[in-house]
């Protein structure tokens, strides 16, 4: 997709139902200057890959986004975030049509790439002896739970998180909080490695590792009752509790509908991480119910160890604010080929 191309669906998208002279004055605002004939032929591109509608006839046309191929949209994330964020265009609400745009997450050729290294992870679990699988296990615990807490601002090193979690010992130089987190992450990951019951998910089940995961951290149980701000972004979450359990049943019930498990993996830790349904620890939520959603179907989970944190927070906010996953996906393949490469092996 060309950049006009992005900012005419961005424009759509901001604006819900708009005509070709609006888009014009939106395009013209931003310095750039086409005619109506162009701006045509790049909506006539729009429409043809499914990714808005048109409303209406002759002077009255309109258009607004489609539903279909809104999750795969691309975007050149350095392109996108050297704009300053209070110049991005896009909604800045909760958008409950997100949960449509899960419908077909990977293409074809992803499902049978993905399909082919899950078979060959799973045919290699087989022939572990007990102790190799626990030592492996072991392994990914301190890796996952190093790189998770390290997203969120922990400072502690690989080094010192593998002598945590073996030995009991803290860092010096760190915080107790810090500490906490990671011994947290190593409770909520032994949690789904014993019990691999997450092919039906349900918000009770997401509240159970949120709570892992978050004790003797401050952070109020259950799902929130109060406002949220979210930095680098205009994206506000929900607010109102109501709105916040409607989200999640409506997440619960997309996530359970979908067939693929990497799939269904992939969009918990996204739709977990869009509507930020606690006081704090979302993302880290997110992650470990996608990791027990894979352990409970036999599959790999993530450590996400090799994982870029910067990129990773730009998949995440390009998702807050257009809401297309391609980015995110992306990287999850890549971690997911990662982690099948590098561990239990």
């Amino acid at each position: 997709m060309k950049f006009r191309e992005k900012k005419i669906l961005e424009i759509i998208r901001g604006a819900k139902n708009v005509g070709i002279q609006e888009i014009k004055d939106s395009l013209g605002k931003e310095g750039i200057k086409v005619s109506e004939m162009t701006i045509q032929r790049d909506l006539t591109f729009l429409l043809k890959e499914n990714y808005i509608i048109r409303k209406g006839r002759a002077r009255a046309i309109q258009y607004e986004a489609s539903t279909q191929n809104t999750g795969n949209i691309i975007f050149n994330l350095d392109d996108y975030f050297s704009i300053p964020q209070d110049e991005r265009l896009g909604p800045t609400e909760f958008n409950f049509d997100v949960f449509s745009y899960f419908g077909k997450i990977f293409s074809d050729k992803e499902i049978l790439e993905i399909d082919e290294i899950s078979k060959k992870y799973q045919e290699r679990v087989k022939h572990l002896l007990p102790e190799q699988l626990k030592k492996e296990i072991e392994r990914l615990t301190i890796d996952l739970s190093w790189k998770s807490s390290e997203i969120e601002g922990n400072t502690y090193d690989l080094i010192d998180t593998e002598i945590l979690i073996k030995e009991n010992k803290e860092a010096v130089g760190h915080t107790k909080e810090e500490a906490q987190m990671i011994l947290n992450h190593k409770k909520a990951i032994d949690y789904i490695f014993a019990n691999k019951n997450m092919q039906k998910l349900s918000i009770r089940k997401i509240e159970d590792l949120h709570k892992l995961l978050t004790e003797g951290l401050d952070i109020r149980f259950g799902l929130r009752q109060h406002k949220v701000r979210i930095g680098g972004t205009n994206y506000y979450p929900l607010s109102n509790p109501h709105k916040i359990q409607e989200a999640m049943e409506k997440m619960v019930e997309t996530i359970n509908s979908i067939s693929h498990p990497v799939a269904k993996a992939l969009a918990t830790v996204l739709l977990i991480s869009y509507i930020q349904p606690f006081g704090d620890g979302n993302k880290r939520t997110a992650r470990i119910t996608g990791n027990a959603i894979l352990l409970s179907y036999g599959l790999c989970p993530l450590s996400y160890r090799s994982i870029d944190k910067t990129e990773y927070k730009k998949a995440i906010l390009i998702f807050y604010e257009q809401q297309s996953f391609y980015n995110f996906k992306q990287l999850f393949i890549k971690q997911y080929n990662f982690a099948v490469e590098n561990y239990f092996v």
